[in-house]
């Protein structure tokens, strides 16, 4: 009788236990999102459904494990510190599917012998975007110059390495820190080496995207802008670029080379 009585008690409890093991795993598969903190909260226009799928895949090809914190900012797009399945942090960007600014930058994918044709719709010009800043890295880490490594991208959201230290505190940018004549000769030579042997352009320089690692050493973020040398603008690109390298090292007291002189440094002309 009491054996009885326990099977019955055992197959009442076979759904109880069934929906906490579904719970458990969608806890599993979720919990980069309950995770709170005072810098961390999910915002609508960042998760939305699309760009939740991309993560939850992310999570299950185990390129990810969680999202820790949101660290940094921009108009395009949002950064977050994230944990790998090996417990090392790596940065994830994620292209905001709300802005505008990607109606903008059309004239650096049109025109890009790489990226051709590009299908219509906001979703599909981000998607090209994040892709074409994942295959920009790549091209730039495999060059040589000192890029954030690239791991994956999928859609709207792109991993890739977190330039910092162990506590997510970032790289410092160029903007926020001391400056020397040794700093600006390194911005130009991660210049020549990103044309002469990465064969781009990176269309996007200024103070706010150069940034100094842990050791000091000059690094260049935020190609989403690059372009391939054989572009049709990027000379004006370039002559851009050194005009502004130029203008942010001048105001900080320090005496730069002229334009067109480093327009034939660059690209090797002269």
């Amino acid at each position: 009788m009491s054996m009885a009585r326990d099977l019955e008690d055992e197959e009442r409890q076979k759904p109880i236990v069934r929906a906490d093991r579904r719970y458990k795993r969608h806890e599993r598969e979720t919990r980069f999102l309950v995770k709170r903190s005072e810098d961390y909260q999910v915002i609508d226009e960042v998760f939305d459904m699309p760009t939740m799928m991309v993560i939850t895949k992310m999570v299950n090809d185990g390129i990810i494990r969680s999202i820790q914190s949101h660290f940094a900012s921009g108009k395009e797009s949002k950064l977050y510190i994230a944990e790998t399945p090996e417990g090392l942090p790596v940065a994830v960007k994620i292209y905001l599917t709300v802005s505008a600014e990607f109606k903008k930058r059309l004239q650096y994918i049109v025109g890009d012998p790489r990226f051709s044709k590009v299908k219509k719709g906001t979703r599909n010009i981000i998607a090209t975007w994040a892709r074409k800043e994942f295959k920009n890295l790549q091209t730039a880490h495999a060059a040589g110059v000192r890029v954030p490594a690239p791991i994956a991208v999928e859609k709207n959201v792109l991993v890739m390495e977190f330039i910092g230290d162990s506590y997510g505190n970032m790289a410092v940018q160029l903007a926020d820190t001391e400056v020397t004549a040794d700093d600006y000769n390194e911005v130009i030579e991660q210049m020549i080496i990103l044309y002469q042997k990465a064969h781009l352009v990176h269309a996007d320089l200024s103070e706010y995207n150069v940034f100094k690692n842990l050791e000091g050493k000059i690094m260049l973020f935020d190609f989403g802008s690059a372009v391939d040398v054989n572009h049709p603008n990027s000379k004006k690109f370039l002559i851009r670029d050194i005009q502004n390298i130029n203008r942010f090292f001048i105001k900080r007291g320090l005496d730069v080379i002229d334009t067109g002189r480093l327009v034939e440094r660059i690209t090797g002309s002269k």
